[in-house]
């Protein structure tokens, strides 16, 4: 097997900096290195709610040119959108994750479909987090990016922690069931309160992932 990676960054100065962009080129890079050539690499600037990107359009030639599928480093580097997804499948894009390589083009759909929830609930909490914090008569600003960093912090941390309490088939049951199953271990939100079946949904993708690095 051939690829192509492709790399994106929201910026110009990630970009310069090698913020984000670095870290994509050596997940792409080792797992050409152990499965196949990396034959072009293609870097767009860019935020991944903009659906023209001229770089993935040379990404996407090259690849169909060379015979070889396009490897990306992480799912929501290429979309959060499930639409976009399923736009670039139907075009016949043979696109390979690096983070998660054996995912089928549905698991794809799925994981694509959680993260644009999981991208929403973040939304919303930082937003209703900002807003207390604005009538409380707290400056914004700086404060708002420190705290939208801590809430995906404590998703991250979340994650990790109740993912060791779940059994191996955890990802064929359903959210409520996994509620019921938390709450009898005594597992908590984020927040010290009781798990809900949305609480599971919305961390879902971050376990998802954490479960396929263990099955590279």
């Amino acid at each position: 097997m051939k690829y192509v990676g492709y790399y994106r960054v929201s910026t110009k100065k990630q970009a310069r900096s090698g913020l984000g962009l670095e870290a994509q080129q050596q997940m792409v890079r080792q797992f050409a290195a152990t499965n196949g050539p990396l034959v072009a690499e293609f870097v767009e600037v860019e935020s991944g709610r903009i659906d023209q990107r001229s770089e993935l359009a040379k990404a996407m030639a090259a690849s169909k040119k060379a015979g070889a599928s396009l490897l990306i480093a992480r799912l929501d580097r290429f979309s959060r959108r499930v639409s976009f997804i399923a736009a670039m499948m139907e075009k016949g894009v043979q696109l390979v994750v690096a983070e998660m390589p054996h995912a089928t083009d549905f698991q794809l759909h799925i994981f694509a479909a959680l993260a644009q929830e999981e991208r929403r609930l973040i939304s919303e909490r930082t937003k209703a987090a900002l807003a207390q914090a604005k009538r409380r008569g707290t400056i914004l600003g700086r404060n708002g990016a420190v705290l939208a960093k801590a809430n995906r912090d404590g998703a991250i941390a979340f994650a990790e922690q109740i993912e060791k309490f779940l059994p191996p088939q955890w990802s064929t049951m359903s959210y409520s069931e996994l509620a019921r199953r938390l709450n009898q271990i005594g597992a908590t939100s984020p927040t010290g309160k009781q798990v809900h079946a949305q609480t599971v949904k919305s961390f879902a993708p971050r376990l998802l992932r954490l479960q396929d690095r263990k099955t590279v």
